[in-house]
């Protein structure tokens, strides 16, 4: 199976987690990796973290048991470790824009992205709060931000909304199209037949009865107690601190939270540097680690890939699944 690497931002972790992964034979022997960046670049990241890698460019067939690496940059890139630079955001937009079409083109079978950094990456000509926004425009379908950890899973009605802004975008239609989108999600890339999902509520103690807000009365309970999505349970709104911290999570296949924060820090605590985040609802398969740059650890050598290594398995895994 041939896994595409979008290398993210030269500047954080993102060059040094994804060769470190590839370093272990394991990881290795489980798939071809195609890196999308500058062959210069990733021989000048092995010999700075110290690496023993076989990396070649990349001319004609992907080789087994060797970094092939697709040169997408000009001229190879010098990081500025822990900076946020343009140049270093224009880097990490090329490498994505040659591994999704890419994967368009069925060069590879998933594609597996290292971080980016959001302000970094703005420009003109590629506008976008992170990676779902843009693979939703390359790819269509019904994107969805979805954290995976073990039996922990993580779906977000709404991912890179400004707080401010959440409660309008809570809306009767989303929701559903967001559980319709776990559903089959559950089942076609993690084998649930039979899915249980649990719902958040939007506000603090799921709006206790209309005191703390009205969206649970006006919105969430009508839909859920109306909804009905065939060999699948919904149950909620629950209050979300009181959800996770009573444990209630493991008695359901997938949560689906309101906004980025109310699911991220639950998940985070539970399973950080060890989740996969995975771009449900698309027809290809798009997984990455659960953390970002880390610009303050960036080039020392003290990032833990273990969570890339994760997304590169999971990656793996739900193509298996689904072909």
């Amino acid at each position: 199976m041939t896994i595409g690497i979008s290398i993210g931002d030269p500047n954080g972790i993102g060059p040094e987690v994804v060769l470190k992964t590839f370093s272990d034979a394991k990881n290795l022997a489980a798939c071809t990796p195609i890196i999308y960046a500058h062959v210069d670049f990733v021989v000048q990241q092995a010999d700075h973290f110290n690496l023993q890698l076989h990396i070649e460019r990349l001319q004609g067939r992907p080789k087994n048991g060797v970094l092939n690496v697709v040169d997408c940059w000009s001229e190879s890139f010098q990081p500025k470790y822990g900076t946020v630079d343009a140049k270093a955001g224009a880097c990490a937009v090329k490498s994505l824009q040659a591994a999704s079409k890419a994967l368009q083109q069925s060069t590879i079978d998933a594609l597996v992205t290292a971080p980016i950094h959001k302000a970094a990456i703005q420009s003109e000509a590629f506008n976008f709060p992170g990676h779902t926004d843009f693979l939703a425009q390359e790819f269509g379908g019904e994107a969805l931000m979805f954290l995976v950890h073990a039996d922990l899973r993580v779906a977000l009605v709404t991912d890179h909304v400004p707080v401010k802004d959440i409660a309008m975008h809570i809306t009767a239609n989303r929701i559903e199209s967001k559980l319709k989108a776990v559903d089959h999600s559950l089942q076609q890339d993690f084998g649930i037949t039979n899915p249980r999902i649990a719902v958040l509520g939007l506000n603090p103690h799921a709006g206790d009865q209309g005191v703390i807000g009205k969206e649970e009365i006006n919105t969430l309970s009508p839909l859920l107690q109306s909804i009905n999505i065939d060999k699948v349970e919904v149950n909620g709104p629950f209050s979300a601190d009181a959800f996770f911290g009573s444990k209630s999570y493991k008695n359901y296949d997938a949560i689906l939270a309101m906004y980025h924060d109310q699911g991220l820090i639950p998940f985070k605590t539970l399973s950080f540097g060890q989740g996969v985040n995975f771009t449900a609802g698309l027809s290809v398969v798009r997984t990455s680690p659960d953390h970002g740059t880390a610009f303050a650890i960036a080039g020392k050598g003290e990032a833990d890939p273990e969570s890339f290594a994760q997304a590169v398995q999971a990656a793996i895994e739900i193509v298996e699944r689904r072909t």
